[in-house]
């Protein structure tokens, strides 16, 4: 791990504790927010160690969504050639998808421990997560409406998977705020806890139980439930066959059947 100016990292008990660290800016989502998360679930991604993720945001919210001044940063560098913008612009949200899609793609199941606001690209980063949970006092907005803009960093492509599609065009037309006890009915989160601190003990629990399984049958039961979101079903019975060929001979399927006979609690390697 290394040290950054966006987030805090920590590995505790297998898990991974990502937590946006900027609480004086509301953790809003600044430039070195978008090349530290790479960074980041790379290193996730290539240590065995880490079982699983719980993605945070420091102090009263979550987030606040993309720093603005970013944006007007973006801004003051567009010029009169309407082309040349259009190549900047486009290079510049693709790099920022990138950013997400990193979450997306990573091995390790991740799951948002959401408090206060989650507001814009807050939502994008959230719906490339693989669980959602918040306290009482969550707030979520698909903001981008207001600012006189479309979603672009993945709130409208992976969101509706998640919700239904009436819901997720009001909430993505009108930008409206969700409480937590509609974002928990909708489908938006798997739970509410009473407050932050609950929040976390609640999600921690959740990652613990995950860590302690098979981190062979967890990566795989990720990457199938992924790759069933664009192939139809008997594409998606030939890979399973296919991927569980190889993964049947991983010595996790007799760790897991001897203790499962014995009545004990098995013991994976990473």
């Amino acid at each position: 791990m290394s040290d950054y100016s966006a987030f805090k990292v920590e590995l505790i008990d297998s898990i991974a504790h990502v937590q946006i660290n900027r609480p004086d800016k509301i953790n809003s989502m600044n430039a070195a927010f978008w090349e530290e998360i790479i960074a980041i679930f790379r290193w996730i991604d290539d240590t065995d160690a880490v079982r699983a993720v719980v993605l945070s945001g420091a102090g009263k919210h979550f987030s606040s969504g993309i720093d603005l001044t970013m944006l007007a940063s973006l801004a003051g560098q567009l010029g009169k050639d309407a082309g040349r913008n259009a190549r900047l612009l486009r290079s510049t949200i693709l790099r920022m998808q990138a950013s997400f899609t990193a979450v997306d793609k990573c091995r390790k199941p991740v799951l948002a421990a959401i408090q206060g606001y989650c507001i814009g690209g807050a939502i994008d980063l959230v719906s490339a997560c693989d669980m959602r949970y918040c306290s009482q006092d969550a707030q979520f907005s698909i903001k981008e409406v207001d600012m006189g803009m479309a979603a672009d960093v993945g709130t409208l492509q992976r969101l509706p998977r998640i919700i239904g599609d009436g819901i997720m065009r009001e909430l993505a037309f009108t930008g409206r705020q969700v409480a937590a006890d509609e974002a928990l009915r909708i489908g938006l989160v798997n739970r509410v806890y009473d407050d932050q601190a609950a929040l976390l003990d609640g999600v921690f629990a959740i990652a613990r139980e995950i860590a302690a399984k098979s981190p062979i049958a967890v990566a795989g039961t990720k990457q199938m439930l992924s790759y069933m979101r664009d192939h139809r079903i008997d594409d998606g019975l030939d890979y399973i066959a296919t991927w569980n060929a190889a993964m049947l001979q991983s010595e996790d399927l007799r760790v897991a059947v001897a203790a499962h006979m014995s009545k004990q609690k098995p013991t994976f390697a990473d």
